[in-house]
């Protein structure tokens, strides 16, 4: 389970953050996770939970917003956009010349502090 060590190492971040900036306790930490990423999010949510036990980060809550697998096809000039984690083809024209765009990250996008 690949989400145990993305957690910690999201909660190593906030934590440093968290001190190096001077406040005490995290309230929230909101992260930004493509479909394709290959990382389940009620897998890292339990992750989080456990490893932020006993840290400034013991109340906070982990907001992950899904960010959809998303292109642009050169055969036809749409941009696309699919909820799927995988894409083999254009949802438009069902062409195989394209690139994707987005669908991949894994951002910390935030944390609430105080």
């Amino acid at each position: 389970m690949h989400e145990a060590s993305i957690a910690m190492n999201v909660l190593d971040t906030v934590l440093a953050e968290c001190r190096q900036r001077g406040f005490q306790r995290i309230e929230a930490v909101r992260l930004r996770i493509g479909r394709a990423s290959g990382i389940l999010p009620d897998a890292l949510r339990f992750a989080f939970d456990i490893a932020k036990a006993d840290t400034a980060a013991d109340q906070a809550e982990l907001h992950i917003e899904l960010v959809p697998l998303g292109g642009h096809c050169r055969d036809c000039g749409h941009d696309f956009e699919t909820p799927e984690r995988v894409v083999f083809e254009c949802p438009h024209c069902h062409g195989n010349d394209f690139s994707v765009a987005r669908g991949y990250e894994m951002d910390i996008v935030d944390m609430e502090v105080n």
